[in-house]
């Protein structure tokens, strides 16, 4: 009897704890059930319209910065330096001294000269009176005449000596580092130091034989730091190579920049960007839109919610409701935070620029605009 009170009792906690999970599972199902109706849940994403705009035409290349007057300086003639009247870097004037080298020699026969001149000028002064007082012979005024006149050309060449012996700025600009100290012996055509113009620089770049038509002197050129799209130089064409580079098939191009402000430097390897004088109209959209896969690029349009008989549909709060729809693009060039869609996409239509990446074709979205970041064709990030 005992064992039978304790089987009934245990099948009947069975039967009770089997009642409680039953409802449990009713309980989830019923939930799972309600929520399947209700749907997924809406993605919060931000949305900005595509935009026609009108964007300039330009011809991209990357270029060299020459410097467009630069020089190595050197002497002419031999000597030991006495004097250096610089610094490495030194920004000078035209005929500004920079080296002097010694002519303590020249000097002393200089002014030797100089004495013999000053007496033969005394000479010939008194020849002059007496031959027109007839009291000396014609010779002997041509004689001193001829002396005088020798000594004033020796003395212009020693002072040309002297003046070879001086080093000075060919124009004005920037010196390099300086490659000589005082003392140095300098044979003729030592190098002393680098002087580059200040004023404007050149770069050279290349481009495609087939943008050949459209190049002309005085288009407009941008330059840029290398991979960065910081504008620190506007310049022109100056002058377009006649003919083109048969390996490849390039024609060379060398552009005149004006007030660099020292933000070019001669050697730089720098960004260059041709201004065309057409525009054109794209549509273009942030490039966060753009959804990138191995079978193409995308977006996905934003369109109003419908029922099976094509009605629009609103949310459980009551408003509109929305899908994202996937529409794949060609892409075309890129303008800051904007790149141009060639086809799939028309001038106004609603898109995602952020979240997209977690969508799919159908998903339901909540739009959130507040605080999205504007894009823009030139932007200027803070470096953090």
């Amino acid at each position: 009897m005992r064992y039978v009170i304790i089987i009934v009792g245990t099948i009947a906690v069975i039967a009770v704890l089997a009642g409680i999970k039953a409802k449990q599972i009713g309980t989830l199902i019923g939930f799972g059930e309600k929520m399947q109706a209700m749907g997924q849940p809406p993605e919060v994403v931000s949305t900005v319209r595509a935009q026609r705009q009108s964007w300039e035409g330009t011809l991209e290349a990357v270029g060299t910065v020459t410097s467009s007057r630069g020089v190595d300086l050197s002497n002419d003639a031999p000597g030991v330096i006495s004097k250096i009247r610089f610094e490495s870097g030194q920004v000078v004037k035209k005929g500004q001294v920079l080296v002097e080298l010694d002519s303590s020699v020249e000097r002393a026969q200089l002014a030797s000269i100089r004495a013999r001149h000053k007496f033969a000028e005394t000479q010939a002064s008194r020849s002059r009176a007496l031959v027109e007082a007839g009291a000396a012979a014609q010779a002997q005024l041509d004689t001193d005449e001829s002396t005088l006149n020798s000594l004033g050309a020796d003395a212009k060449a020693l002072a040309a000596q002297i003046d070879r012996k001086i080093v000075r700025a060919p124009f004005s600009g920037r010196l390099g580092i300086r490659a000589v100290n005082l003392g140095q012996y300098l044979a003729p055509g030592t190098r002393i130091t680098v002087l580059e113009t200040t004023e404007s620089e050149y770069v050279d770049f290349t481009l495609p034989q087939r943008d050949l038509p459209v190049l002309k002197n005085g288009m407009q050129v941008r330059v840029s730091r290398e991979g960065s799209t910081e504008q620190i130089a506007v310049g022109t064409i100056d002058a377009i190579a006649p003919s083109v580079d048969p390996v490849t098939r390039n024609v060379k191009v060398r552009a005149l920049l004006e007030n660099t402000e020292g933000k070019v430097r001669s050697g730089m390897f720098v960004g260059v960007k041709v201004v065309l004088p057409e525009k054109s109209d794209v549509v273009a959209v942030p490039v966060t839109a753009v959804v990138h896969a191995a079978y193409g690029d995308s977006v996905f349009i934003v369109e109003p919610k419908k029922d099976a008989a094509g009605k629009p549909q609103n949310g459980h709060d009551g408003k509109p409701a929305f899908v994202a729809r996937q529409q794949f693009v060609r892409l075309g060039e890129m303008r800051g935070d904007f790149v141009a869609v060639e086809e799939g996409l028309k001038d106004g239509q609603e898109i995602v620029t952020a979240g997209a990446f977690k969508l799919r074709n159908g998903a339901p979205i909540a739009i959130k605009n507040d605080g999205a970041q504007k894009p823009s064709l030139s932007p200027t990030p803070e470096n953090k």
